[in-house]
């Protein structure tokens, strides 16, 4: 009895395992995708948030400058100046070492710019800019 319930079992046909191995490769071609957009989506916040660091450092450099020089404001190239002159000022802001992680390119300008090429070893499209201007700027 036992063994004409199991050869009357049937299995799955091969139409049926095609279609379920090709609705599993859909669900896994749009979960790649969707994952390098998260990926790159995070890299970008990544940066922005290396950015928001350097400024950081320039306000708290900037807020320095302000209390050596008599309450007066630095444009922008003082204020990058005091930043990065250790000679001078002995007040190095470090600003391009946020982390080994980024790659940081900072210059001096009105507004001084920051802009971020590299997050984690692998590139930003585009790069993610961002600018600081110094108080005293018009």
């Amino acid at each position: 009895m036992i063994n004409n319930n199991l050869r009357n079992e049937r299995g799955f046909t091969l139409i049926e395992i095609i279609a379920v191995l090709i609705i599993l490769a859909i669900l896994a071609a749009v979960a790649i995708i969707r994952y390098l957009n998260v990926s790159e989506q995070a890299r970008i916040l990544a940066a922005q948030g290396a950015i928001a660091e350097v400024k950081g450092r320039l306000s708290s450099v900037q807020a320095k400058y302000i209390m050596a020089n008599s309450g007066r404001a630095p444009n922008s190239t003082a204020l990058y100046t005091y930043a990065v002159d250790t000679n001078q000022y002995g007040n190095t802001a470090n600003l391009t070492n946020v982390g080994a992680d980024f790659v940081i390119t900072i210059a001096t300008g009105t507004p001084i710019t920051i802009n971020v090429s590299s997050v984690g070893g692998v590139a930003v499209t585009g790069g993610v800019p961002g600018n600081f201007a110094g108080a005293g700027d018009p």
